[in-house]
């Protein structure tokens, strides 16, 4: 597969994931004073629902385009520490990697039902957090040089 397309996929399921996880973490957590507590569990169960419908799908996207494009960067993820590039790009892969591990962490608690209220907005502020970094190592990788 082409680069520019494993780049665009990767940009596209990026652009999906971030998005969602922005929307449940600000925008959601902005309604919850405004709403009384079962609507917003109602809300927050369909908003869960759907998520554990599509994310999946987006994250296969996200990580598949992302292995491919790695793929294309083995030269500089060999030795990360010789060049910015590589460093960069080896933390945002670490990052990716716990990323998944907290969708796999949710998908798992979900099934047991045990993923609600605080233990859900732990674990989405820390995946926001996670995703602000990796979108600025994905900038700063094309413009910081040491």
């Amino acid at each position: 597969m082409s680069y520019g397309l494993l780049l665009t996929l990767h940009l596209l399921a990026a652009i999906a994931f971030v998005c969602t996880v922005f929307f449940e973490v600000v925008t959601l957590e902005g309604v919850r004073s405004h709403l009384p507590r079962e609507t917003m569990r109602e809300i927050e169960r369909a908003v869960g629902n759907r998520a554990a419908a599509v994310m999946p799908w987006v994250l296969l996207t996200l990580y598949a385009a992302g292995i491919g494009l790695a793929w294309q960067h083995r030269a500089a993820l060999m030795q990360p520490l010789s060049n910015s590039f590589g460093l960069m790009l080896a933390l945002k892969i670490a990052l990716a990697l716990s990323v998944l591990g907290h969708f796999v962490t949710a998908m798992v608690w979900r099934r047991r039902g045990v993923l609600g209220g605080r233990r859900s907005r732990c674990l989405h502020l820390s995946v926001f957090c996670h995703v602000l970094v990796i979108v600025l190592l994905a900038k700063a990788m094309l413009y910081l040089q040491w």
